[in-house]
């Protein structure tokens, strides 16, 4: 599914699925603070470079990856010819080279790592934070929802654009986007709906939040 990088999880054996989920995550913020404290265009092409060994090493260069990766590089290039304009071609490369290498990092953890684990990693990551009223289960939940609700919206954008793609209003916006909010706006609501009637709104249902939510995933489709 072009377009989307989370979700895609890939079974295999190398070194980065058998990591912990919580390791993964841990070096995530680590190149996060590295790419904030290091400035320059040398320490983000050194950081592009490292994220796509890490990605090739992990198998993420599939073809349904680099696909989903295409969005990206639209973005990618405006941002890039905004700071050409703007700040010269040093800060341009610096700010594409440290986001798109964040941004394969990521990519890395997403395709080696089912979304359960990396729910239950930050639900462990956050169980200190209850001193500060601060649910884990809660943040979770909403973490596991926003890992569904990305996949779902590229597939019904996908499917609106092949509808109008059939009555041959591709390049019609009203076409695609029209069905697209009203479809996006009625899964939501569809959503909390379920999350209602099973009492998943309550405080004393979290921790059985998320099984609540992979139930209803489960479910086959009409």
């Amino acid at each position: 599914m072009s377009g989307v990088l989370l979700g895609l999880h890939q079974p295999g054996h190398t070194w980065l699925h058998r990591l912990p989920a919580g390791a993964k995550f841990l070096g995530l913020v680590v190149a996060g603070v590295a790419m904030a404290v290091l400035s320059g265009p040398a320490s983000a092409v050194v950081l592009v470079a490292l994220s796509v060994v890490v990605l090739a090493s992990a198998g993420g260069l599939r073809r349904r990856t680099l696909r989903g990766l295409r969005g990206l590089a639209v973005v990618l290039l405006l941002l890039g010819a905004f700071h050409v304009w703007a700040n010269g071609w040093p800060r341009a490369v610096e700010r594409v080279g440290d986001l798109l290498g964040l941004v394969l990092l990521a990519t890395a953890v997403t395709v080696t790592t089912p979304t359960d684990e990396m729910v239950d990693a930050i639900t462990r990551a956050l169980r200190p934070l209850r001193r500060l009223r601060i649910n884990p289960d809660a943040v979770a939940l909403a973490f596991s929802m926003m890992l569904r609700a990305i996949p779902a919206t590229a597939e019904i954008a996908d499917e609106t654009r092949q509808a109008a793609r059939a009555r041959g209003l591709d390049r019609s916006p009203r076409a695609r986007l029209t069905p697209l909010v009203i479809r996006v706006v009625a899964r939501a609501r569809m959503t909390g709906e379920a999350l209602h009637a099973r009492g998943v709104l309550d405080d004393e249902e979290l921790p059985d939040r998320r099984s609540a939510l992979r139930s209803r995933d489960e479910r086959p489709r009409n």
